[in-house]
Parts: structure tokens; C-alpha cells; sequence
């Protein structure tokens, strides 16, 4: 993908500074979108910024599939959540076997980062 979004001829990813343009150009929440880069990129330095469908995602390389990823639809939600690929297991203490791979937000605070962080590092495991 290029910064437009499009595919190179090279098939590289884009980096950081191309995951950055597309959230400074976003319609809505592009507060909420740069935090949730910063934290996702925070939690997890050695994941690697790419755009996935025109939008941020994270592997642990340029070539490999996304661990965790973020949209912003409309003006209503960003989504945040983990691929396939990610470390996936069911919460010990919840009582069922479903395990999380989705969230949605309006709004990033202290106690989101930290569970945001808790979320990345146990799905790079």
C-alpha cells in the first residue's frame, strides 16, 4: 500500500508516517485515533505500523498478517480490534469460553490506555 492507500509494485507496507497520514485525515476522532496509535505502539515497539484496508493495523513485520487494527467508520465509533492471528484464550475468570476481539470507543482515558496496553501484549503473547 502506498500513502494513498493504494498497492505499490513492491507490495511494501507503509510506516509510521504513512499510518499517521491517514489519521490525520480521518473525518472524526483523529484525537482519539493518534492516542490509540501512540499506546498501541507503546505496548507493543516491536509490532510494525501498516496501513490494512486503508487503515492502521500492527504486525510483528511488514510482510506478516496484522495482530491488532483500528477504524473509524463514520462519526460515531472507532473500532479497535485483534485479527485472527493474534494471541487468542479465554479469560480464566469469565466463565465461558468466548474470548474478546473487539471494542468500540468515542473517547480515550488513562484507564482505557491501560487496558488498550493490557489488550496489545497479550495478543503479541
Amino acid at each position: 500500500m502506498t500513502k494513498a492507500g493504494t498497492s505499490n509494485a513492491t507490495g511494501d507496507a507503509p510506516d509510521d508516517t504513512a499510518v499517521r497520514d491517514v489519521i490525520a485525515g480521518l473525518p472524526a476522532f483523529v484525537d482519539v485515533a493518534t492516542r490509540l496509535h501512540e499506546v498501541i505502539v507503546a505496548a507493543a515497539p516491536d509490532l510494525q505500523p501498516r496501513l490494512w484496508y486503508g487503515m492502521p493495523a500492527y504486525s510483528r513485520s511488514k510482510k506478516s498478517p496484522p495482530l491488532c487494527f483500528f477504524r473509524v467508520d463514520d462519526d460515531r465509533y472507532v473500532s479497535f480490534g485483534l485479527s485472527e492471528h493474534a494471541n487468542h484464550e479465554p479469560d480464566p475468570d469469565a466463565g465461558h469460553q468466548l474470548m474478546p476481539s473487539a471494542w468500540f470507543l468515542t473517547a480515550i482515558d488513562e484507564p482505557t490506555e491501560v487496558r488498550i496496553t493490557e489488550i496489545v501484549r497479550r495478543a503479541v503473547g
